[in-house]
């Protein structure tokens, strides 16, 4: 399997290649040459498998040569050994149609544990094949970070710098990151937003200065690795609902889009998706854009979800490149014309090629406080605010009522302790394995907006090449 670039000029890779460039050198994110897809019957031959057993199975014809199946299976199931539920991502039922898949049972209590517990392993691995030092660099809206750090904290061979806006995520969000002290783990709180912090990290991936002195890598969803990894749940659930005999929908919280897309590969691969629906808080970058065609960005306002306070997806550029025929000159084109503009316009092949599988809605705080209470008081589920966005846009998708819709449960409620409350009168309590996180000494270095505060830090604590 070869990797080519969105933007058409950077040279392919493969799998090994891929996972530890993470982004693009023309500035394009990795993705597949082809799409690889399963029969019906192959599908259903994947019902009732361990979650271990089934990741192999969907992620070997990604990972090509670069892995042996037997190897490949040996790092799932280490991956997935230190979640605290054996079924890895249970499945809960709200009602005759609403559905919970909880993604929240890895060590940092969110979703990206799913793929980042992998990805961990997957660095060392292919790290260990030659003499080459990872330089991670990454921005974190709240769950990434702290994901990202558990999973590569004490490794050999690389070193994570984990930029956070300061004052924008939670406690616990916080504390998960600035906790770990392992030496190769370094936290940077700046001012700004998120989107600033991940302007920051694309710029150091295309800045000759960096990339000329080290290796830089990354564990945000712009690594094709992460997405590949968050595929598998997809399958876990509608396997569980039916599949391939029934067609199952998906409700989404959605901020850097690389979640739903990996509902949209799954698809692509013939798993039978009814609906994608993207669901979105106040910033609705996405929202306008699914349901307009109006991709502008506009002013992050702070919410109660604050991995979803983004107005730059990142993984839409993905989506937008499988829709457009492919076309890298024309996507390089498009997106250069967003990053001037801060704006752009659908092209009608986008629009029509999203709307086939998408939908998406929008949630305000009292929307958000609704499905909360919801989901307590019809099934005595606490839900963060992050899954009660998407549980809203389920709850008001059209669908036949014979269409089980899913919701992705991104974070534990113990997460967001206030809003939960506030929404319950309940206060969820972390599990017994983070119990002390608020004993625990912090330690992280406050910088300014600046991208040259940001390099500067890097260079002075990072391992050049050779």
């Amino acid at each position: 399997m070869e990797y080519i670039s969105t933007r058409g000029s950077a040279p392919a890779l493969d799998f090994a290649g891929a996972t530890l460039a993470g982004l693009a050198s023309d500035g394009g994110l990795y993705v597949p040459s082809e799409w690889p897809s399963f029969s019906a019957n192959e599908i259903a031959a994947m019902a009732g498998l361990p979650y271990a057993q089934l990741a192999q199975r969907i992620m070997q014809p990604f990972v090509g040569d670069s892995l042996t199946s037997e190897r490949l299976l040996e790092l799932t199931t280490a991956a997935y050994g230190r979640f605290a539920h054996k079924a890895v991502t249970p499945l809960k039922q709200f009602d005759e149609q609403q559905w919970l898949l909880e993604l929240f049972h890895g060590p940092t209590l969110a979703f990206k544990d799913v793929a980042l517990q992998l990805l961990g392993l997957l660095f060392e691995e292919f790290l260990a094949r030659g003499d080459e030092h990872l330089t991670i660099v990454g921005a974190t809206s709240g769950d990434t970070g702290s994901a990202a750090i558990d999973a590569v904290a004490w490794r050999a061979k690389i070193d994570v710098f984990m930029l956070h806006p300061k004052g924008r995520v939670s406690d616990v969000q916080r504390r998960q990151m600035t906790t770990v002290l392992a030496p190769n783990v370094h936290n940077i709180a700046i001012e700004g937003t998120f989107d600033d912090a991940q302007a920051m990290v694309k710029r150091m991936f295309n800045d000759p200065a960096m990339t000329g002195r080290f290796s830089i890598g990354a564990v945000n969803s712009i690594n094709w690795a992460r997405l590949m990894a968050q595929v598998v749940y997809y399958f876990a659930a509608a396997l569980q609902l039916g599949a391939p005999h029934r067609p199952v929908a998906f409700s989404v919280p959605t901020g850097n889009f690389g979640d739903v897309f990996a509902g949209y590969v799954a698809a692509r691969m013939g798993l039978p998706v009814a609906r994608l629906i993207v669901a979105t808080n106040v910033n609705d970058i996405l929202h306008r854009a699914l349901s307009s065609g109006d991709y502008s960005q506009g002013t992050v306002t702070p919410t109660e979800a604050p991995s979803m306070d983004i107005q730059v997806s990142s993984n839409f550029e993905r989506l937008l490149f499988d829709l457009g025929g492919r076309d890298g000159v024309a996507l390089a084109k498009q997106m250069a014309g967003f990053e001037d503009a801060k704006a752009m316009q659908l092209t009608n092949a986008q629009r029509e090629g999203a709307a086939a599988l998408f939908s998406s809605a929008r949630a305000d705080a009292g929307e958000m406080a609704e499905a909360i209470r919801w989901a307590w008081e019809s099934a005595g589920e606490l839900i963060d605010p992050h899954t009660a966005i998407a549980l809203h846009a389920a709850r008001v998708a059209d669908l036949p009522i014979d269409v089980p819709i899913v919701t992705l449960a991104t974070a534990h409620p113990a997460k967001f302790p206030d809003a939960v409350q506030r929404a319950t009168g309940e206060i969820p309590v972390l599990p017994s394995r983070v119990g002390d996180l608020f004993d625990r000494v912090e330690r992280c270095d406050d910088l300014p907006g600046d991208y040259a505060a940001v390099v500067d830090y890097v260079a002075a604590h990072a391992v050049p090449k050779g």
